[in-house]
Parts: C-alpha cells; sequence; structure tokens
C-alpha cells in the first residue's frame, strides 16, 4: 500500500516549520523510527522519523520551503500491508502529548511545547480509509517563502493562487504568472515603477524565521496573561569582583570562562529555597498553585537566530565549577542550534543578562507561566557612601519582573534583597 505521511503538529500552536535538510531520496528503504527530515519547528531544530518500514515512493518539498502542518511530507511504499491491514495502519493515532515547559552573548524566549510520548508515532495519512466529506478550504495557502513575500510587493492575494509545485505549492513562477493575467485586464504599478516615485520610500520584506514567530507569540502570552510588577534593586558586589578575579586564571587553564552568571544562578536558586511563591506556576482551571521542589533555572542565550532559553537543571545542587562549564555547554549547543527539547524542559525561574552586551536597568518579560525572571545589567564602578566616607564600588543593577496574581510586592522585595545578600557576600553561598 502507498502511505502519505503528513507533517504533524509537534508543538502547542505550531502552524507550520521549515525544511532544512532531507536524509532520504525516492526510492530509498527506510526503517520505522529512521530520520526522514530535519525540520525547523518552534524554537528547536529537529529530526522527524518514518513511522513505518518501507520504500520512499515520493518526497513533498524542497529544502528551505516553509510547510503547514498536515501537508504531506514522503509518501511510503509499505509492502505487504493491503486490505484490512492497510486500513488499520492508516487509522493509527500518535498518543496523546504531553506539554513540556519550554523556557527561551549569553544568557528569553519562553513557551511550551508539546513531546510526543517514547512510544508515540507521528500522525498518520488517509490512505487505505473512506473517502471523507468535501473538506474546508486551507486557511493558509501553501508557499515558499520566496512566493509570500513577492506576492507581497505585488499586493496579490496569495489564497487566490493556483499552485503548481509539490502538493500545491505557490511558486515565485505562478505568482509571476497571476500577474501578467492581472495586468491584462488592469495596469498594475509594478515595484520597481512605484519606488521611482516620489515619496515611495524603500523597504526589504524578509519572512520571519520560526524563532522569531514564537518570540512574538510566547511574549505577547506572556502579557496578556500575566500581572507584571518589575523590582529594581543595586547590589554592591566589590567582593564577587575580587573573587572572580583571583579564580579567573585557574578556571581559564581549565578551558572555563569565568563569569558572575553560575553565582547568580546559585543565589537565585538559594533564595528560592526560602520563597516558594517565585518557584511557583497558577493553575487557574484547577484553582490552586503548583510548587516546584527542584530548581531548574532558564538562562536567556542570544544567538544569531534570536533569543532563546535553555535550562540549567538542579542548580541548587552543583557547584560553581560545574556551572560555569554546564552554562558554556548551553551556550554553544544554543549557537550550534544544536538544542534539543531536552535542553528547554522543566524551567522554574529565569535569568537574563543584558547586561553583557549594554545596558543597566530593563524590563524582562516573564517565561510565562512561570512566576519571575531576574535581569542583571552591567557592573559599574561608582562613588558610595560607606560610614562617613565616599569610596569607589562596584554595582550590580538587577531587574525583576514577577507575576502579581502570584508574588506580591512585598515577597517580590523580600527576594530581590535575600538575593542581594548572597551576592555582597558570594562566600556565603558555599554555606548553604
Amino acid at each position: 500500500m502507498r502511505f502519505i505521511f503528513k507533517f504533524p503538529d509537534i508543538g502547542e500552536g505550531i502552524s507550520e516549520g521549515k525544511i532544512l535538510n532531507w536524509y532520504i531520496k525516492k526510492g530509498r528503504q527506510v526503517k520505522s523510527g529512521e530520520a526522514i527530515v530535519k525540520m525547523e519547528t518552534d524554537k528547536v531544530v529537529t529530526d522527524i522519523p518514518s513511522p513505518h518500514d518501507g520504500v520512499i515512493a515520493a518526497i513533498f518539498g524542497n529544502e528551505g520551503d516553509v510547510i503547514n502542518v498536515g501537508d504531506p511530507l514522503v509518501e511510503i511504499e509499505i509492502e505487504g500491508a493491503e486490505g484490512k491491514i492497510a486500513q488499520k495502519i492508516a487509522k493509527e493515532e500518535p498518543e496523546a502529548m504531553s506539554k513540556e515547559t519550554v523556557d527561551e552573548k549569553s544568557f528569553g524566549v519562553v513557551g511550551s511545547l508539546e513531546v510526543a510520548g517514547d512510544a508515540a508515532r507521528l500522525p498518520a495519512g488517509d490512505e487505505g480509509l473512506p473517502p471523507k466529506p468535501e473538506e474546508v478550504p486551507r486557511r493558509k495557502a501553501l508557499a515558499t517563502p520566496v512566493a509570500r513575500a513577492m506576492a507581497g510587493d505585488l499586493n496579490i492575494d496569495i489564497g487566490k493562487v493556483r499552485g503548481t509545485g509539490p502538493a500545491g505549492r505557490v511558486m515565485k513562477q505562478d505568482i509571476r504568472d497571476y500577474y501578467e493575467n492581472l495586468q491584462k485586464g488592469e495596469l498594475k504599478v509594478t515595484p520597481a515603477a512605484a519606488a521611482a516615485q516620489p515619496g515611495v520610500l524603500p523597504v526589504e520584506y524578509t519572512p520571519l524565521t520560526q524563532i522569531r514567530k514564537t518570540i512574538a507569540r510566547n511574549m505577547s502570552r506572556s502579557k496578556q496573561n500575566a500581572a507584571h510588577m518589575t523590582v529594581f534593586e543595586d547590589v554592591e558586589v566589590s567582593e564577587l569582583v575580587k573573587l572572580r578575579a583571583k579564580y579567573k586564571e585557574q578556571f581559564s587553564q581549565a578551558g572555563l570562562k569565568f563569569s558572575y552568571m553560575p553565582f547568580i544562578l546559585k543565589a537565585v536558586a538559594a533564595a528560592l529555597t526560602h520563597h516558594p511563591d517565585l518557584n511557583s506556576e497558577l493553575d487557574l482551571e484547577n484553582n490552586r498553585l503548583i510548587y516546584k521542589k527542584y530548581y531548574h533555572i532558564g538562562i536567556a542565550v542570544d544567538t544569531d537566530n534570536g533569543l532563546v532559553v535553555p535550562v540549567v537543571r538542579d542548580v541548587d545542587k552543583r557547584s560553581i565549577r560545574d556551572l560555569t562549564a554546564g552554562i558554556a555547554a548551553l551556550a554553544e549547543k544554543a549557537r550550534e542550534r544544536k538544542l534539543s527539547l531536552e535542553d528547554f524542559k522543566d524551567g522554574t525561574f529565569t535569568v537574563t543578562n543584558y547586561g553583557s552586551i549594554a545596558g543597566t536597568y530593563g524590563v524582562p518579560v516573564i517565561n510565562y507561566p512561570q512566576a519571575a525572571i531576574l535581569g542583571s545589567g552591567r557592573i559599574m564602578k561608582v562613588p558610595l557612601v560607606k560610614g562617613d566616607e565616599i569610596v569607589i564600588g562596584q554595582v550590580l543593577p538587577l531587574s525583576m519582573s514577577v507575576d502579581h496574581r502570584i508574588v506580591d510586592g512585598g515577597a517580590a522585595a523580600r527576594f530581590i534583597l535575600e538575593v542581594k545578600a548572597y551576592l555582597q557576600d558570594p562566600v556565603s553561598l558555599f554555606l548553604e
């Protein structure tokens, strides 16, 4: 039998993905579970496996194409599957997906993904099933990014264009043909002609990446669902600066770049043990708060492809040296686009370090549905009053946004003061 394998919905709210790399060719034998294509979906790049043994009879889509959930990926010839067996295969459904919180130069987009269970298979096609009644037309035309941009330039409704590409995909030639047909009945102004008109400013259209779409969607989701409140605090960290300077060379000899981030993570984790509301999640559907008894902290990593938030696990149990190595490994994986779904799972709090680039204070957006996010600015030398004297001190600006539905103002202030105390006296972190 011929089995149409369609692009599955592998994440909450995901409607499309980009084909990055095909691992197979037409006529090749594949095994169940073997990776057939690499897709960029949401914030991660992931391999999609074949759900059955068989021979690839057809491939739909080219590398670089953006396809919708439910569009065909490949057609597989499955030997020995006829009659009732064929219908059984066609009716296969994946196991229910489990929700996992996905948290996103140094250190946040965030959201949630649905991840299939360990034994799950990807959705089957309709081969072998009785014909279905006429379906509602596709909400979004299947088209290449170039065709979409061209349609926008020419003010063409791409939904009205008949596609000649694989699976009815609209190609750039289809847009050209459609535009030429329109011109036969009505004169249109081309983009080049429009650019030559007085008062028309030049613009460039670039399709949104999957990561940028996720950033936009999840930042809006956070602002719409959480009641943001932000508190600010200055921390005198001269002792921390001295401690880092003392051990910087030792870490460097071990191939590690010694930064302040491990100390910030340790201070946050230590304070969270005394302030459980900031390590919780609001579950309105069941009228309850969910208190997390583990301390997995997300770190926002700035990459060429967008901002992501991998999770540093069990921060409370790890040493400064171990955290330094772990942060470096996650940052490298992020920049090389090698982060897996496991790297985003189970975050309970997020830290973002915008000061590594520029900036002092900020208003970080909560990694919803977490309760809080801490932002660290740039450490600066400033004059401080100690006793009756003015001295030069090193000050670290902190900004923390909390979900005011969960965390009261007093609780937020007490938490950030405890973080401040740990950073002022970093040795105290090792006495916890």
